[in-house]
């Protein structure tokens, strides 16, 4: 699933024109390409987590991992945003910027296949299992590329949508499509309910 995912990533981007991937992506402070950079970052990040075993037991899962992400309340998330900002500026065009992503998260999904899935790793200062490392992996991914105006796998945005479930504690707001649920869910398209958004 997150090989699926990732490769979604390169396919659908590989067919924007410089102008498009310039346009503003649905997460407002970065523009498609600045996207792609961030994605970038987490594919990196997951190679380096794959690769750091750790003593358990996890402190997190795939659900509470995220609790710590709320962008909306300040969770010092917009430091990192100036920093992709700047990052991504520094490619000379998309196209080298594309090359490394399909390598770097080719390689994090394979190193993801090859790992023992009850394994305890670190990333972020926590230790979870890799199971639900890729987890976290696959639904970030989901939500990004609905941020890049594409439609996720399949797998990916049904999985996505049993963890939003799992953090909201029950079935989502009824809406349109799945991906519109995600959507509404994750702050990226309106929606009246209370709860929303359940992660940034």
């Amino acid at each position: 699933m997150l090989e699926e995912v990732y490769a979604a990533f390169t396919a659908r981007l590989r067919t924007r024109s410089e102008e498009e991937l310039a346009r503003p992506s649905r997460a407002e402070a970065w523009t498609v390409r600045e996207l792609l950079l961030h994605q970038l970052s987490d594919a990196r990040r997951a190679l380096v987590a794959l690769a750091t075993p750790a003593e358990g037991p996890a402190d997190v899962d795939a659900v509470t991992y995220w609790r710590a992400f709320r962008p909306d309340v300040g969770d010092g998330g917009a430091a990192h945003a100036r920093l992709v900002v700047r990052v991504a500026a520094a490619y000379d065009g998309t196209a080298g910027l594309l090359a490394e992503w399909d390598e770097t998260s080719g390689a994090a999904a394979r190193a993801a296949a090859a790992a023992d899935p009850d394994a305890l790793v670190a990333t972020q200062g926590h230790v979870l299992t890799v199971r639900d490392l890729v987890s976290t992996l696959v639904v970030e991914a989901t939500v990004h590329l609905l941020d890049a105006w594409a439609e996720p796998p399949s797998a990916a945005l049904d999985h996505t949508l049993q963890v939003l479930e799992r953090i909201h504690g029950g079935p989502l707001a009824p809406a349109p499509s799945p991906a519109e649920q995600v959507l509404q869910a994750t702050g990226r398209a309106p929606s009246d309910h209370a709860a929303y958004p359940l992660l940034g």
